[in-house]
């Protein structure tokens, strides 16, 4: 018998289903107008083509994506990009809330709670293996290792786990395993010292997994799961509604759940300060997360614009998107101007995540503007801005100011808000000539 390490996979009957997000709240205001899923990523993409990405690269194209909150513009973005043949089975296919006969259907209370209420739909694909994504991480992953240890190991859930230093451990569910990566014991976000003593990986996972023996390491759930068939169906015949809080926990005293540890780049897009960190890290010269990686590309909408023109100035570790124009005399520092971003003549920006625009300007909107005295579509001349995040479509009066500097690294103004120390101009807000913020 060949070992299940070694044998061919297929992933004919494994079916991927992404959790669409829930409100967003820490990401507000970039989730004011959309969920999490569909807040814009690097320049061009979206958070939700990380993981149906992950799932094409491996080989999974049978893939829902369960909404909620804001889902306008998630469900647009879907429908635009993710077309398969018709020769195929493949889909990505969405699954919102909705009011149905049955006594508990309707609003998702949480992500186990939406898997259950669609499993009828899942199980019409007779699926021998059920793959929970998050919809709003980044992060790099072959599914079929982490399918291929499951099905070897013959467990009935494997939860996807990465190694994290003591600082990150408080704020993630942590788990600890036997000798064989069998999880028994689960905690959500230990504060408690004397417990976080106690999750510290040790040898021998520990130097298997050639980590640094004079630092504490924890395993954090990655909030990816493998379900056996049968095994969700049991986990889910109950009134539970989340899966890290509620059914993992309470799982592992019954089946057999192990973890499956990657080693690689990951990031919980959770709040403003981790988004922004995100995306500025693109523009350095080995990011942690690449783009670049042509194994494993990362799939957006084709749009079909123009190129960029940029017309003169000082650009260092910066990104710029398709279909972009920058005026003469610009600076650019650490910078990513998203698709159609219109960054006007004699600005500087430092540290700052352009999210482009939907649309150019057409000659009734440019007139329009001018007559009540507007600004026009992107950042206008002169602008000075510093560790900020423009969101899509904002319209940024000439010889404005936007920096951090000086205020709180928490508060709310009708034209911005500040949130982990970063200003957030949100999406279609109009400043006028001349504002300093």
């Amino acid at each position: 018998m060949s070992s299940p390490h070694s044998s061919p996979l297929s992933t004919a009957n494994v079916l991927a289903v992404i959790m669409g997000g829930g409100q967003g709240a820490r990401l507000y205001p970039l989730t004011k107008l959309r969920s999490k899923p569909a807040v814009p990523l690097g320049a061009k993409y979206r958070l939700v083509d990380i993981p149906i990405s992950n799932c094409i690269n491996s080989d999974i194209r049978r893939i829902y994506v369960l909404t909620q909150f804001n889902s306008a513009s998630l469900h647009r973005h879907i429908l635009e990009t993710y077309r398969f043949d018709h020769f195929s089975r493949g889909f990505v296919e969405i699954c919102a809330a909705q009011l149905t006969p049955e006594e508990h259907s309707g609003w998702y209370q949480g992500t186990a709670d939406a898997v259950r209420q669609n499993l009828r739909y899942f199980f019409d694909h007779r699926p021998d293996y059920v793959l929970i994504l998050s919809g709003d991480q980044l992060y790099r992953m072959d599914f079929r290792r982490l399918i291929r240890q499951h099905v070897g190991t013959f467990a009935d859930i494997t939860v996807a786990t990465v190694p994290v230093p003591r600082s990150k451990a408080s704020s993630l569910g942590i788990l600890q395993t036997d000798d064989e990566k069998r999880i028994f014991r689960f905690c959500e976000k230990p504060k408690d010292p004397l417990i976080l003593d106690k999750l510290k990986i040790a040898d021998p996972l520990l130097s298997n997994l050639h980590l640094d023996p004079r630092e504490d390491h924890y395993l954090a759930s990655m909030g990816i799961y493998v379900f056996s068939r049968n095994a969700l169906v049991d986990a889910l015949n109950n009134d539970k509604v989340d899966f890290g809080k509620d059914i993992i926990p309470s799982a592992i005293q019954t089946q057999r759940v192990n973890a499956y540890v990657h080693q690689g780049y990951w990031e919980d897009i959770g709040t403003i300060g981790s988004f922004f960190e995100a995306n500025l890290d693109i523009t350095s010269t080995k990011p942690k997360f690449n783009f670049f990686d042509r194994s494993a590309p990362i799939y957006t909408r084709p749009r079909f614009l123009p190129p960029s023109h940029v017309a003169g100035g000082e650009y260092s570790m910066s990104v710029i998107s398709e279909g972009c124009t920058i005026g003469e005399n610009t600076r650019l520092d650490r910078t990513v101007v998203g698709v159609r971003g219109i960054v006007q003549a004699g600005c500087h920006l430092q540290e700052c995540v352009v999210m482009g625009n939907d649309f150019y300007e057409d000659p009734f909107m440019m007139a329009e503007n001018e007559s009540r005295n507007l600004p026009h579509l992107g950042i206008g001349k002169g602008c000075k801005i510093r560790r900020a995040i423009i969101d899509k479509n904002a319209q940024i009066g000439a010889n404005c100011v936007i920096s951090p500097d000086g205020k709180p690294s928490e508060a709310d103004h009708p034209l911005y808000c500040i949130r982990d120390g970063i200003v957030v101009i949100p999406k279609n807000t109009v400043i006028p000539d001349g504002t300093i913020i």
